[in-house]
């Protein structure tokens, strides 16, 4: 379902001039919530935001995709955005990173780092005293924006 909701939502977020970092549909409480998180260079701002939601809402409206009733939210995906795209990796090369795994790599499923060069096999990530570790894609579940060096 997130699938569908990112190619009914990813154009219209590029048409305005804004990339579709992720899209989520989770269950809190007894609510159900479907987020798309945006961004743009300088950053995305409330107008952003309650455009994107306005039009989303429509389509989402005529469409139909969910089958059981949800909020809407669009926001920013904050400081510690996630990294998804290969072009993600290639933005942020350099930057500090935490990168979650599946399983334990090297005896931790954490671990905090500079996003070295990218490639298709494994995710290179600089830990303390410049060491390079590489992670395989496979066992990789989740990489995030680290501001807090």
């Amino acid at each position: 379902m997130c699938d569908f909701v990112t190619k009914l939502a990813e154009p219209v977020v590029v048409q305005n001039g804004m990339e579709l970092v992720d899209v989520e549909f989770v269950k809190e409480g007894a609510n159900h919530y479907l987020r798309l998180f945006i961004d743009k260079d300088g950053g995305v701002d409330l107008d952003d935001c309650e455009k994107i939601s306005r039009i989303v809402s429509d389509l989402l409206d005529q469409e139909d995709p969910i089958d059981k009733a949800y909020f809407l939210e669009v926001s920013s995906p904050g400081l510690d955005r996630p990294l998804k795209k290969v072009k993600d990796f290639q933005k942020y090369e350099g930057h500090q990173v935490i990168v979650k795994t599946f399983s334990a790599f090297e005896g931790r499923k954490k671990h905090r780092g500079k996003l070295g060069q990218y490639n298709e096999s494994n995710l290179h990530l600089l830990v303390e005293d410049d060491k390079e570790i590489m992670i395989p894609w496979e066992m990789v579940s989740q990489v995030k924006l680290d501001w807090e060096e």
